[in-house]
């Protein structure tokens, strides 16, 4: 199951030429990141870091960029998994903008650490089912 998520394209994000400057669609990427961990599984991204110390850092990040994304544009993200790890986590992020053109393509993984020692640690079994439900099954991103 996808995940689902919106925003617009605000004018700080933007350049002189009227499209998403490259480094705010990685942070809007994040922001997408953020947002979703209540609905994955019931819990904040701070609650994950601040009670229970848990981070999920970038290790590995592959992009496309297909369309421009422009000032007032609305962005839907659909974010999935690609791959559940016993520390790792590999994300889908497909944005596509109101006329449902995909506009930016990106797998990332991230690793479960502790936020203490920053090593890496197993994913919690509370998280992993949240996030087994959202797995890509082959044939279906």
């Amino acid at each position: 199951m996808v995940l689902v998520a919106e925003r617009s394209v605000e004018f700080s994000m933007v350049d002189l030429a009227n499209i998403a400057y490259y480094p705010r669609i990685f942070d809007l990427a994040h922001r997408f990141f953020e947002s979703v961990w209540d609905d994955l599984c019931g819990q904040s991204y701070p609650h994950l870091i601040n009670e229970r110390r848990l981070g999920f850092p970038v290790i590995n990040v592959e992009s496309a960029f297909h369309h421009p994304l422009r000032y007032g544009d609305t962005i839907t993200a659909h974010i999935s998994f690609t791959r559940l790890g016993t520390t790792s986590l590999g994300w889908r992020y497909r944005f596509f903008n109101q006329n449902d053109q995909l506009v930016w393509a990106s797998t990332q993984t991230t690793v479960c650490v502790n936020m203490d020692t920053m090593e890496p640690t197993p994913i919690p079994d509370d998280l992993r089912k949240g996030i087994e439900t959202h797995l890509e099954t082959e044939g279906k991103a």
